[in-house]
C-alpha cells in the first residue's frame, strides 16, 4: 500500500502559478518579482512538507509493521492449542511447548511429524495433504487439525512452510455421543400367548400369574431406568434411553428367559414378544417402528425381540417353537375380510412361491374355490410344473379341467393384471421368492397368506396379512379361513385332496408340527371328501427318486456331532424335491438333530433343512439369507460352486453353536 506523496502532486497548481507569474511580470516588473520570490518560496514550502510528511507516515507504519509482527509473536506463542511449523517433507522446524507436552518430550525439532501423529503420514511415511477441519488422532485423544501453507524465497530459491494447529475435539465428541445416548427408544412388548397361559392356570392361580407376569416385566424394564406402562392385559409400552439400552442388548434380552421360567401352576411356558424402534426419531415415528418390529416379531412365531437398525432387523431368541393359538378370532374376522376383498376385486391372482410344493399348489386351489364362491375371475400363478407336485397337476387336468384352465404363467398374468385386481401371495412372504415377483407391483391390493416365520423381507404394505408361525401348513389357514367365509365351502373332492395333501407333506404324516387345529381341519377336509389313498397317489416316486434319495443318506458326513450334511450330484429335474425328502430320512438317523442337503440347479445352490427343534435351522439359514421354521428351512444361494457354498453353510452352522453356547453359559 502506497501513500507517500511528492511535488510531482503539485506540478499542476506550480504551472498554473508560475504562468500567472510571468503575466503580471510583463505588466508590472516589480509586481512579477515579487510573484516570482513568492513562487520559489511556495515551491521550497512544498517540498520540505511533503518530505516530512512522507517520513512521518513511513515512521507511522514501520512502527505498525513492528508491532504487528510483535503482536503475531506473542499470540502464536500464546495459543491455547497445539501448534507445529514444519517444511514440505513434514521436518519440524517449530512447535509451541503445548504440542511438545502432547508427547511428553521437550524439543521435537528436526524429526518428523507423521512418526508423531500417524493420521497425517502418507504410505511411505510422509507427510500427506489433509483438509482444514479433518480429525486426527493424538495418544488415543481426538484433535481436528488445521494448516495453512506458506511460500517463499531463500538465497533465489523457493521454499515452503507448514503451519498446523490442532484444536481437542473430546468435548465435542462427548457431547455428540451424550446427545446419541439421551436419544428416546420405544419399545412395545406383548405377552404371545396370554389367553392360552392363563387358561391352563388353575383358577386359584390365575391372579398370581398375571402379577408375577406383570412383576417381571416391570422390574426387568425399570432396573435400567425406563419407563413402563401397561395398556392392555398383554400389552405394555417401554420408554427409554439408548444408554440405558445398551446393557439390554448386551445381554441379550433375557428378559425373554426370565418369563419363560415363570411358574405358578401354569402348564404352557409364558412368552414375550417385543418390537424395539431406533433412537433418535420422533415417539410417535419411534412408536410406529416399534409396532412393526414387533409384528415381525409375531410373524416369525414369538417368543422373541426384533430390533430395526439402519437398513435391516436384529433378531434375538426365536429359539421356541411357536405355540398354537387356541382362539380361532383371528382366523374368523381375516377369512371374513379376505372375502370382501374378494367381492370389490374383478380379478384374482393366486400365486405361491419359486418350485412350488403341495403346500403352495394346495392353498392356491383352497383360495380359488373362495374365489369361485364369489363368482369372480380368478387365476393361479405358476409358470413351471415341477415333479413334486406333477402327479397333482394331471390330477387336475383329468378331474377339474375348468380349475385347470385358470392356471397361468407369470408373463400372462403380468399383462392380465389391472390397478385394482387382487393379488393373494400363499406360502411365501417373500417378494424374491414368488412365483413372479413384478406382479406384486402391479396392484396396490395384496393379501399375504403364509405359516413361515416372518423374514427381514416382507411384502410391502399388504392389505391384509395372515403369517401365523404355528400352523403345520398354509393348507391348514385355508381351510380354517373357508370354513368362517361360508357355511358351506362347497369343495369338491380334488379341492379336498389337494389342501389334505399340503397339510400332509408338512406334518410328515401328521407325525411333524401337528396340533389340535391341524386336526380339525384335517376332519373339515375329510368329511368334505378327502381321500388318503387319493392323497397319497400324489406322493408316489418312481425308482429313481428312491434310488438318488438313498444316495443321499448313504454319502452323508457328520459335523459337530450330531448334524447331517450331504449333497445331491446329481442333474435331476426333481433334485429340490428329492433332497428335501433325503434331508428328512436323515433326521431319522440316531444321534441326529439337524440336517442339511444341498443340490444344484441352474446357476442356484439349494439347500434344505430339517430338525427336531433343539437346533433352529432357521437361524442358521438366514445367514445364508434363508428362511422358514425353527425345524424346517430352506435357502436358495446363487453360486455354482458346491464347496463354496457348503463352506458356507458350516461356518454358519458354526457360529449359530458358538452363540447359543454363549447364551447357555451367562
Amino acid at each position: 500500500m502506497n501513500q507517500s506523496f511528492s511535488l510531482k502532486n503539485f506540478y499542476f497548481y506550480l504551472i498554473v502559478i508560475a504562468f500567472l507569474t510571468v503575466a503580471v511580470f510583463s505588466y508590472n516588473p516589480v509586481l512579477g518579482t515579487i510573484g516570482v520570490i513568492a513562487w520559489v518560496l511556495t515551491a521550497s514550502y512544498a517540498y520540505r512538507s511533503v518530505k516530512k510528511y512522507n517520513s512521518a507516515f513511513n515512521d507511522y507504519f514501520t512502527g505498525l509493521h513492528e508491532d504487528f509482527e510483535k503482536i503475531t509473536e506473542r499470540s502464536i506463542f500464546s495459543m491455547p492449542f497445539p501448534l507445529v511449523v514444519t517444511d514440505r517433507e513434514g521436518t519440524i522446524v517449530w512447535h509451541n511447548s503445548l504440542f511438545g507436552e502432547l508427547f511428553g518430550e521437550g524439543i521435537l525439532k528436526d524429526k518428523s511429524l507423521p512418526a508423531y501423529i500417524e493420521d497425517l503420514a502418507d504410505e511411505n511415511k510422509g507427510l500427506k495433504a489433509v483438509e482444514n477441519g479433518a480429525e486426527v488422532e493424538i495418544k488415543e485423544a481426538p484433535y481436528k487439525v488445521y494448516n495453512s501453507v506458506v511460500n517463499f524465497q531463500i538465497n533465489g530459491k523457493e521454499d515452503v512452510l507448514c503451519l498446523y494447529y490442532f484444536v481437542d475435539h473430546s468435548q465435542y465428541q462427548h457431547m455428540e455421543t451424550l446427545y446419541e445416548d439421551e436419544g428416546g427408544v420405544v419399545l412395545v412388548v406383548e405377552v404371545d400367548n396370554f389367553d392360552e397361559v392363563v387358561d391352563a392356570a388353575p383358577t386359584s392361580k390365575k391372579p398370581l400369574l398375571i402379577a408375577e407376569i406383570d412383576h417381571r416385566i416391570n422390574e426387568y424394564f425399570r432396573s435400567q431406568h425406563a419407563l413402563v406402562r401397561k395398556y392392555q392385559e398383554d400389552m405394555y409400552l417401554v420408554v427409554m434411553r439408548k444408554m440405558d439400552i445398551l446393557p439390554i442388548l448386551e445381554q441379550k434380552f433375557d428378559i425373554l428367559d426370565r418369563i419363560r421360567e415363570i411358574d405358578a401352576g401354569n402348564t404352557v411356558s409364558v412368552t414375550i414378544s417385543a418390537g424395539v424402534s431406533r433412537p433418535g426419531l420422533s415417539f410417535i415415528e419411534a412408536y410406529r417402528e416399534a409396532d412393526t418390529c414387533l409384528d415381525v416379531a409375531l410373524g416369525r412365531g414369538g417368543d422373541q425381540v426384533v430390533l430395526r437398525s439402519e437398513e435391516t432387523y436384529t433378531y434375538f431368541g426365536g429359539k421356541s417353537k411357536a405355540v398354537e393359538k387356541r382362539n380361532k378370532v383371528k382366523a374368523r374376522v381375516l377369512g371374513i375380510a379376505l372375502r370382501q376383498l374378494i367381492d370389490k376385486s374383478n380379478r384374482v391372482f393366486v400365486m405361491g412361491h419359486k418350485n412350488a410344493d403341495m403346500d403352495a399348489i394346495g392353498a392356491a386351489v383352497g383360495v380359488m374355490r373362495a374365489v369361485l364362491n364369489q363368482n369372480k375371475e380368478g387365476y393361479i400363478v405358476l409358470n413351471e410344473v415341477n415333479p413334486s407336485i406333477e402327479v397333482l397337476i394331471k390330477v387336475m387336468k383329468r378331474e377339474e379341467p375348468d380349475l385347470f384352465k385358470r392356471i397361468v404363467s407369470g408373463e400372462f398374468a403380468d399383462e392380465a393384471i389391472r390397478q385394482g385386481d387382487l393379488v393373494i401371495l400363499v406360502d411365501n412372504h417373500k417378494p424374491s421368492f414368488t412365483e413372479h415377483p413384478p406382479l406384486l407391483t402391479r396392484t396396490a391390493n395384496v393379501v399375504v397368506i403364509d405359516h413361515h416365520r416372518r423374514g427381514s423381507e416382507f411384502v410391502a404394505n399388504p392389505v391384509l396379512s395372515y403369517v401365523e408361525p404355528y400352523a403345520s401348513s398354509t393348507c391348514e389357514l385355508i381351510t380354517e379361513m373357508l370354513t368362517y367365509m361360508y357355511d358351506d365351502t362347497e369343495l369338491t373332492n380334488f379341492e379336498a385332496n389337494a389342501l389334505m395333501s399340503g397339510v400332509v407333506v408338512d406334518t410328515k404324516n401328521f407325525t411333524f408340527k401337528t396340533g389340535v387345529r391341524t386336526f380339525e381341519a384335517a376332519s373339515v377336509l375329510k368329511r368334505a371328501g378327502a381321500d388318503m389313498s387319493q392323497v397319497r397317489y400324489f406322493f408316489e416316486d418312481d425308482y429313481d427318486t428312491i434310488v438318488s434319495r438313498a444316495e443321499v443318506v448313504h454319502n452323508a458326513r457328520i459335523v459337530f456331532d450330531n448334524i447331517a450334511i450331504s449333497r445331491l450330484e446329481k442333474d435331476m429335474p426333481n433334485s429340490v424335491l428329492v433332497s428335501a425328502q433325503a434331508a428328512d430320512e436323515l433326521l431319522e438317523i440316531h444321534g441326529i438333530k439337524a440336517s442339511f442337503v444341498l443340490t444344484k440347479k441352474k446357476d442356484v445352490i439349494h439347500i434344505s433343512a430339517r430338525s427336531f427343534g433343539d437346533i433352529s435351522v432357521q437361524l442358521i439359514l438366514e445367514q445364508l439369507g434363508g428362511g422358514g421354521h425353527l425345524n424346517m428351512a430352506g435357502a436358495q444361494v446363487k453360486s455354482d460352486d458346491m464347496d463354496a457354498v457348503e463352506k458356507q453353510l458350516t461356518d454358519a452352522i458354526a457360529n449359530y453353536l458358538e452363540k447359543d453356547k454363549g447364551e447357555k453359559e451367562q
